[in-house]
C-alpha cells in the first residue's frame, strides 16, 4: 500500500539525513528524494492509482512527507553554506603571528619629551594652555601697549577683535600666576602661531618652551 511506502520513505529519509556531512552529500540526498526522478515524485505518480476513498488521508500524508523533506533539505543547505563561509575566514591559531610595524615618534615630539624630562628632573612641573587665546592673556596682561607691532594683523592671526591664535606660550604663565602662589617652578611647552611668510626655513606655526621660576634666592645656577 502507498501509505506503508510513505512511512517507510519517512524512516529512510531520516536515516539518510543523519549521513549528510557536506554539500556533496546534500546534493545526493536531493537527487534521491526531490529530483524529477526521485522517490517523492514517484510516490505522487503512484498516488494517482490510489482508490478514491483513500485519497484524502493518503494525499495528506504524502504532502506532509514532501514538505518535511523539503524543509529539512533547505535548513541543512543553509547550515552547510554558513559553515563553508565561516570556514573561509577561519583563523588558524597554529600559524605564527603577524608582525606589525610600529612608527616612531616625530622628531619634534622626541625633542619636547627630552626637554620635559630634563626640567622634571630639576623639579619643574609642566603646564599647557589654550592655543586659541584672548587678547588680554596674549598681550594686555603681558604689558604689550595698544600700538605694539605684534598686535598688527600682518604679525598675528586674529580670529575676532577679542580672540587670536597665541603668538607665544607666555599666556600660560599669566594663567598659572592667577591660580598659584609662590614658590612656582614650571615650564610651558606648546605650539604658537605667527602670521609670517612660509618658506623652507620659516613656518607660521612653531613650538616654544618657556619657564617660570618664582621663589626666594633664585639664580640661573
Amino acid at each position: 500500500m502507498l501509505s506503508t511506502k510513505i512511512e517507510e520513505t519517512r524512516k529512510e529519509f531520516l536515516k539518510d539525513l543523519d549521513s549528510v556531512k557536506n554539500i556533496s552529500d546534500l546534493e545526493k540526498f536531493r537527487i534521491k528524494y526531490l529530483s524529477r526522478n526521485g522517490i517523492i515524485p514517484a510516490l505522487f505518480d503512484e498516488f494517482k492509482s490510489v482508490p478514491k476513498e483513500e485519497k484524502p488521508a493518503t494525499g495528506k500524508a504524502l504532502n506532509l512527507l514532501r514538505n518535511e523533506i523539503t524543509e529539512k533539505y533547505n535548513r541543512l543547505k543553509e547550515e552547510l553554506a554558513a559553515d563553508k563561509k565561516a570556514g573561509e575566514f577561519k583563523i588558524d591559531l597554529t600559524l605564527p603571528g603577524k608582525k606589525y610595524q610600529v612608527g616612531s615618534k616625530h622628531i619634534l615630539t622626541q625633542t619636547l619629551d627630552e626637554i620635559k624630562a630634563i626640567f622634571k628632573g630639576m623639579g619643574f612641573s609642566v603646564f599647557e594652555g589654550p592655543e586659541l587665546e584672548s587678547d588680554y592673556y596674549n598681550f594686555e596682561a603681558l604689558n604689550f601697549p595698544p600700538d605694539h607691532p605684534a598686535r598688527d594683523m600682518q604679525d598675528t592671526y586674529f580670529i575676532s577683535d577679542e580672540f587670536l591664535l597665541r603668538t607665544h606660550t607666555s599666556p600660560v604663565q599669566i594663567r598659572l600666576m592667577e591660580k598659584m602662589q609662590p614658590p612656582v617652578r614650571a615650564i610651558m611647552p606648546g605650539r604658537v602661531y605667527r602670521n609670517e611668510a612660509i618658506s623652507a626655513r620659516s613656518y607660521c606655526m612653531f613650538h616654544q618652551v618657556e619657564g617660570l621660576y618664582v621663589d626666594t634666592d633664585v639664580t640661573f645656577a
